[in-house]
């Protein structure tokens, strides 16, 4: 098996929620073959709901497509650091690998913050992987910011 970013499909999810008035945040979930499961970008303005993360949203997703609320093996490519939230489902969902574009220090929970998996009780840490086309992820997110002030 050959490694396959899905970054290109988080951005286009990004941009997505970024035209619904969403912070631009795209997650994708990919199962152990590369194959993408599930696809998403932040509505939390649209469904007035704080864990609508693009995140949670994916995970959800691929958890009933997989029926079971574990995905050991697959794979959660986001545009955004995760945060505390979303950091804390994605060790409960038991994700093997994150891939994160942006690194996000004022509200991270990877690098930044509380660093869950890090943490004594996370019982579970994914391979993480940061600064996949962060580049990209930050110019989408400061556009977005600027558009607001």
């Amino acid at each position: 098996m050959s490694f396959r970013s899905h970054m290109d499909l988080a951005l286009a999810e990004a941009r997505a929620a970024a035209a619904r008035g969403e912070v631009p945040v795209g997650a994708v979930v990919s199962a152990p073959g590369g194959a993408v499961v599930a696809t998403a970008g932040n509505r939390t303005r649209e469904r007035a709901d704080p864990t609508a993360h693009a995140e949670i949203l994916a995970l959800r997703e691929a958890c009933r497509a997989a029926g079971s609320e574990r995905l050991p093996g697959y794979a959660l490519t986001v545009t955004l650091e995760p945060c505390p939230m979303c950091a804390a489902a994605i060790a409960a969902a038991r994700i093997a690998r994150l891939y994160y574009g942006a690194e996000d220090p004022k509200s991270g929970g990877v690098a930044h913050g509380p660093r869950i998996f890090a943490h004594p009780q996370a019982h579970h840490a994914p391979e993480v992987y940061g600064g996949i086309a962060a580049e990209e992820a930050e110019a989408l997110l400061r556009a977005f910011f600027a558009g607001l002030r």
